[in-house]
């Protein structure tokens, strides 16, 4: 008898800690948006210094579109329209603003291929 008391409540609890694993291990991971070791939001290495700091200047573009719940174009953001780099570095700022912010808007709506 008293072997049930314990046999029925480590069933269940064997049962709840299988069922509850895989959402701690999921939920343990950090999220895709802040790994960048080659993931998403890592430029491409041919990238100049210019268009790497466009990339980064493009997904921060991105989620505050995205978090503010603005029509994603990328034309609409200032900082493309007018970045702080030189003259002659323009249209390379421009080119890495615009890739990174079209990976961020791909990965947070959820979108594949990118």
């Amino acid at each position: 008898m008293k072997l049930k008391w314990f046999a029925i409540p480590l069933v269940g609890l064997t049962a709840g800690v299988t069922a509850i694993a895989p959402a701690i291990a999921a939920a343990s991971q950090a999220p895709a948006y802040v790994q960048d070791q080659g993931g998403w939001d890592t430029p491409p290495s041919e990238f100049r210094d210019v268009q790497k700091q466009g990339f980064h200047d493009g997904i921060e573009g991105a989620r505050k579109d995205f978090d503010h719940h603005r029509m994603p174009d990328v034309n609409n953001r200032e900082e493309f329209k007018h970045p702080h780099v030189d003259a002659s570095l323009r249209d390379d700022y421009r080119e890495g603003f615009r890739r990174g912010y079209d990976a961020a808007m791909h990965h947070l709506m959820g979108q594949t291929g990118q």
